[in-house]
């Protein structure tokens, strides 16, 4: 397509866009804002599927949580106005906050913490950190505002893991339905699902500090196509893409006064998922044939326009213990060759790449295909939509290679998971995770981190390839939104137009 063509195409879908979203973006001037997404999620109870699109509307907006995880990746009271911990690390004490109400109007307590988290730790919980609520060897609840959790094993990050999406808090009388029709404490009540459209939320005017929250209306709007949702943003119909894809396109926002640009980190690691108990992919020789044929800055050029850091393992470069292992297997396709004949597929291996519906992995999977076939892979792509490959890739695991940014902050934990799409069961690797995550000397949770990381590089589990960018596109005057993102989430209590 020409620039000419880009460009008109561009301006029909923002004039198109302008005429259907007027009542809504005559608002957004002073309290309402129109937000950009490139996915739409499944659902929106973020304790029912893994899918990241859940939290970027409903965490901290609609749902809260015992504690709150700041930009800086600190930890702040949420739900839980204070608590203590005992001197083995593990009993946590949680202070609750009186007089809060759920949206349909009944009380927070106590009860509602002992109910989510046991609902979480039972056995048919499909929470994706159903670890971390087994792990709870008692909850108790002396009285309506006090929680008293006792774990089995120390967890020095638990007040951490007690801010994310997982473990947002819900009321018994409204979980069934979260999905389609959400129930929270949160500064925003849920109005209506469009599907296929958008997501709109209003203020609650019963929220505690009610008057600290200037926004009176968030609207998520999905827009796949990356060029229509940067012509929505000239037009005036965006005021916020909160998760943008780094693109030709930018610099025409950048060049408007507008209109701010600004580039952060995330916790997303962009990887080649590889299926570990494929026939073929089981040997190591041919997991290190992949690693060696893959150029990390080409795909990072060529899908993300440069911006991407490259990455050796599962482990983001901005953590204080990660380990640069991109030189772990250089790029070397004759090795890539030689190591496929000595797997026994001396005359190629075919392979299917089944990609998600998202920029870095379409446009990225591309990159990594011709990669790949030059080393002397037969690689088929096939593109789905979300639902298809949370279901046929994250569930049934029936794939071979695919795509996808892994977003949860210090995840590296997933490889230990039993029954992991990636279906990588190494013991050794689970036993320095299980030490990480019980170490409560920094130093030492350190030294085993690294050994993870290094772990997983050596055996090439997956095609580690770059740590997803934050870029974000704002107009001016939208003031609060974050920069970096420890978690994918946009935190609209802060938000507010200057």
């Amino acid at each position: 397509m020409t620039m000419f063509r880009n460009f008109a195409y561009a301006a029909a879908v923002a004039a198109t866009a302008a005429v259907a979203g007027l009542p809504f973006g005559a608002m957004a001037a002073k309290t309402s804002v129109n937000i950009a997404m490139t996915l739409e999620p499944p659902g929106l109870d973020p304790r029912a599927n893994p899918a990241a699109a859940i939290g970027q509307i409903a965490l901290y907006n609609i749902y809260e949580n015992l504690t709150h995880v700041n930009q800086d990746a600190t930890v702040s009271p949420m739900l839980a106005k204070s608590w203590t911990v005992s001197d083995d690390g593990l009993v946590y004490t949680f202070n609750l906050l009186t007089g809060v109400k759920f949206h349909d109007g009944t009380d927070f307590t106590s009860a509602d913490v002992k109910y989510t988290f046991e609902a979480n730790a039972a056995e048919g919980s499909k929470i994706k950190r159903k670890k971390r609520f087994v792990n709870m060897a008692k909850i108790e609840t002396p009285d309506a505002n006090t929680v008293r959790i006792t774990l089995k094993k120390p967890r020095p990050s638990f007040l951490f893991w007690m801010g994310e999406s997982t473990a947002v808090i819900v009321g018994e009388e409204s979980a069934a339905t979260n999905a389609t029709k959400p129930v929270g404490t949160g500064p925003f009540k849920f109005v209506r699902w469009v599907k296929g459209d958008s997501v709109l939320m209003e203020k609650n005017a019963d929220y505690r500090d009610a008057a600290s929250v200037k926004l009176t209306k968030v609207k998520y709007r999905f827009i796949k196509d990356q060029s229509a949702q940067i012509a929505a943003m000239m037009s005036g119909d965006l005021d916020l893409i909160p998760f943008s894809r780094a693109s030709a396109g930018l610099g025409a926002l950048q060049a408007n006064p507008d209109i701010v640009v600004s580039f952060g980190t995330t916790e997303g690691e962009t990887i080649l998922s590889t299926n570990n108990k494929h026939p073929a992919l089981a040997k190591l020789k041919v997991r290190q044939a992949i690693a060696h044929a893959i150029d990390r800055k080409e795909i990072i050029d060529g899908a993300m326009f440069g911006a991407g850091i490259p990455i050796g393992s599962h482990f983001a470069p901005h953590n204080p213990d990660y380990l640069d292992l991109t030189g772990t297997y250089p790029l070397d396709r004759a090795k890539s060759k030689a190591l496929l004949a000595e797997a026994g597929y001396g005359d190629g291996l075919a392979l299917s790449l089944k990609l998600p519906p998202t920029g870095y992995a379409r446009e990225g999977g591309q990159i990594v295909a011709q990669q790949l076939n030059k080393a002397g892979f037969k690689i088929s792509i096939e593109n789905v939509e979300w639902a298809v490959w949370l279901k046929q890739v994250y569930k049934q695991k029936t794939y071979d290679l695919s795509i996808v940014s892994h977003v949860e902050p210090m995840d590296i934990g997933i490889y230990a998971r039993k029954g992991y799409y990636f279906q990588y069961d190494n013991q050794e690797f689970n036993g320095i995770i299980e030490k990480a995550d019980g170490a409560r000397d920094p130093a030492m949770r350190s030294k085993y981190l690294k050994m993870a990381q290094r772990k997983l590089a050596n055996d090439a589990v997956n095609g580690f390839l770059f740590q997803l960018a934050k870029t974000t596109v704002r107009k001016k005057n939208l003031m609060g939104v974050w920069v970096n993102s420890p978690m994918f989430v946009n935190d609209m209590r802060s938000v507010y137009w200057k």
